[in-house]
């Protein structure tokens, strides 16, 4: 039996991405869109943050992708270039694998060797009880929720922050610079 390997995003990847995002946006709250982007939107967006200098992971087990995460700039004005925000998605017959777990350990790592302070997530759902707990257990603490602030299939979503502290986080001024 083979055991799970992460690796960087490759462009053939993205029919699965999309079948992943596709069934969160339909079936799930961790994403606040309503239509599923097709492939070629999908592979805009992964373009962007790799091309922008950012990590763009999958996991595979046995030759099939389970899930994919990123992280990129958590807002685009200077004063946050030191933070980081992730997103992870996981197949839904791969919950609870720790698929997600590894996605998320590698984004932290490679964030924090590239000098980032601080890492966000924001988190659909308040009953999103498996990314909570995800973000929990790789030491996330809870910011806070926007309530609300989105509906979808028939019902208000919050928004819940979470954060993490990077290497020296906030002890220290940051090294890097844009």
């Amino acid at each position: 039996m083979s055991s799970l390997s992460v690796r960087p995003v490759r462009e053939t990847d993205i029919p699965t991405i999309a079948a992943i995002y596709a069934h969160a946006v339909r079936h799930g709250f961790a994403s606040f869109e309503i239509e599923p982007p097709d492939e070629a939107e999908m592979t805009r967006r992964m373009r962007g943050v790799v091309e922008g200098g950012f990590p763009y992971l999958v996991a595979e087990k046995d030759g099939k992708l389970l899930g994919y995460a990123y992280a990129g700039l958590y807002r685009t004005r200077p004063a946050y270039w030191n933070s980081a925000e992730n997103s992870v998605y996981v197949s839904p017959d791969a919950h609870r694998l720790g698929v997600g777990r590894a996605l998320l350990k590698e984004l932290i790592d490679i964030m924090t060797a590239r000098g980032f302070r601080q890492m966000i997530a924001v988190i659909g759902d308040s009953g999103n009880a498996g990314s909570i707990g995800l973000h929990r257990a790789l030491g996330f603490t809870y910011c806070g929720v926007i309530h609300s602030v989105g509906y979808k299939h028939g019902r208000w979503l919050d928004s819940v922050i979470m954060q993490r502290a990077l290497g020296p986080g906030d002890t220290t001024p940051p090294d890097r610079k844009r």
